[in-house]
């Protein structure tokens, strides 16, 4: 354990000439990334002279010496290798904590700039603990100021490393940048690798909407790439003019085989215009709604027996003006010679799930638009309904699709995940029966709200 220094400082009314400064040695004390208001009085070590004491520092007869105050620390001063994960605790004997602030000196040893550590004391204002994970492979140092007997003022210092991480893992959040989304728009982190402990990386985060909107957490995996994400996704759709925020406190967390996440994520994004459309199938038709009400009727040509466009409730990934399709793409033909073989390039094409099925413009069906499905999967209009479509389409919008031969929609193809009911939805939690709820994050957005 290493040593602390220890200050303090006694004025009494009765006493006009300066009291000796007195040092006590203390038991380590780890450091801790912010400074933290704690409350009245309260450190460690043993502070200034007695209570007893005349002008020169002596004690006068009679006079007792009040137990001193001690600060302890875990982790130790000096240790090195800490857990990221493991709790920062401040504990003082004999006395009441004022603050405890954590600082980093400096960045990661990868060079990631460290999150702040923040905790809390107890009722009794005796012990501070953190609350959240540290930064790997990082130098933090702990300043602690905490009241003694007799209203003896002390300060201690200690710096402790934490454990560098031996592997990483990465996350990207959607949506970005204070984007305008569609109703149907989850809450969506994908991780660059499968996430092992589930419920420690779900514990870390937050939702927070203005107004409040009840939802909850579940955890997918894409058929198509094998991506592994967590969305948080509303009981229903999305209000318009929802304001949505997204805190992940992620840096410090071992997602499993100490394999950690290296950063926290903070994303804001509004939900726009209530945009669904529905495309019938059989019928040969989409209809555009916005707000509840029908903007617009397009004769469409969906997937043809041999290759039917999915059932079910999608939600509108991207867009872009021109993307190069090819039937060897999606393994449907890889060479010339087939029947079905295609390489085109497509015109304004919204993209809805992540196996390739796209709303674009199909000039070559034509004929058969609003008559038959002829496609490979993907539901095509003309040009002028698909410039129509493109141009007020965003991410979020929804798209749900009937009367195909096919199945529903993979939950994870995509942002399949609103064709479950709420309760299938819920049960996807890695919280559900652990005595916390699915619906942890709608509890902190209405307390936001």
């Amino acid at each position: 354990m290493g040593t602390i220094s220890v200050h303090r400082r006694r004025i009494s009314r009765f006493v006009r000439s300066a009291v000796p400064a007195v040092s006590a040695v203390l038991p380590a004390v780890p450091a801790v990334l912010l400074a933290v208001l704690l409350g009245a009085a309260g450190c460690t070590g043993d502070f200034g002279p007695t209570a007893g004491a005349d002008a020169k520092g002596g004690a006068r007869p009679g006079a007792t010496t009040p137990a001193a105050a001690r600060i302890t620390v875990r982790p130790a001063a000096g240790t090195t290798g800490v857990d990221p994960g493991a709790p920062v605790r401040v504990t003082v004997a004999g006395g009441t904590l004022d603050t405890v602030g954590v600082t980093a000196d400096g960045p990661a040893a990868d060079g990631v700039s460290p999150v702040e550590v923040t905790g809390a004391p107890d009722a009794a204002k005796d012990t501070w603990t953190s609350d959240r994970t540290m930064t790997p492979g990082t130098s933090y140092t702990v300043r602690v100021t905490a009241t003694g007997p007799a209203g003896t003022a002390v300060s201690a210092t200690s710096t402790f490393r934490t454990r560098p991480a031996a592997a990483v893992n990465g996350v990207t959040p959607a949506p970005l940048g204070r984007a305008v989304v569609g109703v149907g728009q989850p809450v969506s982190l994908a991780f660059d690798r499968p996430v092992r402990d589930k419920a420690a990386v779900e514990k870390a985060l937050a939702v927070t909407t203005t107004p409040a909107v009840p939802g909850s957490w579940g955890w997918l995996t894409d058929p198509t790439t094998g991506v592994q994400r967590v969305d948080w996704r509303p009981d229903t759709y999305w209000t318009p003019g929802t304001e949505v925020t997204l805190t992940a406190r992620l840096s410090g967390i071992d997602t499993g085989g100490h394999r950690y996440l290296r950063r926290d994520v903070r994303e804001t994004f509004t939900i726009g215009p209530a945009r669904v459309s529905y495309a019938d199938l059989r019928a040969h038709t989409m209809r555009v709604t916005e707000h509840g009400r029908t903007v617009r009727t397009i004769r469409i040509s969906a997937g043809r027996p041999a290759y039917p466009t999915w059932n079910g409730a999608m939600v509108v990934m991207n867009k872009q003006s021109t993307v190069r399709m090819t039937s060897s793409s999606v393994g449907i033909a890889r060479t010339a010679a087939s029947a079905d073989f295609y390489d085109l390039a497509v015109k304004d094409a919204v993209q809805i799930t992540t196996s390739g099925t796209f709303v674009h413009a199909a000039p070559w069906n034509d004929a058969v638009m609003g008559v038959r499905n002829a496609s490979h999967g993907c539901i095509g209009m003309s040009s002028a309904d698909a410039a129509w479509f493109f141009a007020r389409a965003a991410p979020g919008d929804v798209v749900t699709a009937s009367g195909s031969a096919r199945a529903t929609v993979d939950r994870g193809n995509g942002y399949g995940e609103w064709n479950l009911s709420l309760a299938q939805w819920q049960a996807l939690s890695a919280l559900a029966g652990r005595g916390t709820p699915a619906r942890q994050a709608a509890t902190a957005a209405k307390a936001a709200g």
